[in-house]
């Protein structure tokens, strides 16, 4: 029988108390393996107490659209902030990185200030990193991202190509353009990753299974047909590894919270608890023990 391994990723760890809690308690009732930290997150230093607490196996949120800069020459008069002094945002980052507006060296500093206040944190480097709202298969900041991570022998990522993704028809047309615009600059991300040596999990799930659209039976069905997709086009036996993308919190409540600016919209909704409550379900473990589903994180890989 084909074994899979299920990383299940709790992203925005350090976020606010409330997102830590509900990612520990979720952690702690087996349904999160592992957490990805926002280090300028407004509870960044509680979570990696927590973390160290409960033994929670932690890597880098790498953040350049949210909030504020942790490198203190960047906090000024940086092509990474707008007129109000915090980032560009989701799509004002991307809108300036198309504009030729953001300098990559400054992208290269942040990150770095990332990395070394995440080892500060925890004592430890990340054994993974991976990009805030994907930033990090963006054009030329794939670039600079790959030579952090090579440059720290951090030797895992994320790379959010989701298998099925086109026949989500749940999925409204705004946020289909936006996640198919994520995955085709991380189809033009694999080569530079694999350059540097960097290595990601065989299938990333997680933007169909996304707040309101989880439920036991999507995350069964995303995981079934992907593994039979790859089982064919690959002839694969053995081990397949899978990271599940999830958002669980109780919700932020202003004006606690956030990376600077106070939490948004989504970290203030229904749908980080209607994640959480959907993870720890005891069908959705015992579909992973039924479908020899082990649970685990990158440093077991």
């Amino acid at each position: 029988m084909l074994q899979v391994k299920l990383i299940v990723t709790g992203d925005d760890f350090g976020y606010c108390p409330r997102r830590n809690q509900g990612i520990v308690d979720c952690f702690l009732a087996g349904a999160v393996s592992n957490v990805s930290l926002l280090v300028n997150g407004s509870a960044a230093a509680d979570a990696a107490k927590l973390a160290r607490r409960y033994n929670i196996p932690i890597g880098l949120h790498a953040n350049l659209s949210e909030g504020s800069p942790v490198c203190e020459v960047l906090k000024t008069n940086s092509s990474l902030l707008n007129q109000d002094g915090f980032f560009h945002g989701k799509m004002g980052f991307r809108t300036a990185l198309s504009k030729g507006l953001l300098n990559m060296s400054e992208v290269k500093q942040e990150l770095k200030a990332q990395v070394e206040l995440f080892h500060e944190l925890t004592g430890h480097l990340p054994p993974h990193m991976d990009g805030h709202q994907h930033v990090h298969v963006l054009p030329e900041v794939r670039h600079v991202f790959a030579e952090v991570l090579e440059e720290y022998g951090i030797k895992y990522t994320r790379v959010p190509i989701e298998p099925g993704l086109h026949n989500c028809d749940w999925i409204p047309p705004s946020l289909m353009d936006f996640y198919l615009g994520v995955e085709e600059d991380s189809f033009n991300t694999v080569d530079v990753f694999t350059k540097h040596g960097i290595r990601w999990p065989d299938i990333y799930i997680g933007l169909s299974t996304m707040g309101r659209n989880m439920s036991v039976s999507s995350i069964r069905s995303a995981i079934d047909s992907a593994v039979l997709q790859l089982r064919a086009e690959a002839a694969q036996s053995g081990t397949v590894t899978i990271e599940l993308m999830v958002h669980p919190g109780y919700p932020s409540v202003p004006p606690v919270g956030g990376c600077g600016e106070g939490p948004d919209d989504f970290s203030q909704s229904w749908e980080r608890l209607h994640e959480l409550q959907t993870l720890i379900k005891p069908e959705l473990q015992s579909y992973y023990k039924n479908r020899n589903i082990q649970l685990c994180s990158f440093k077991d890989l």
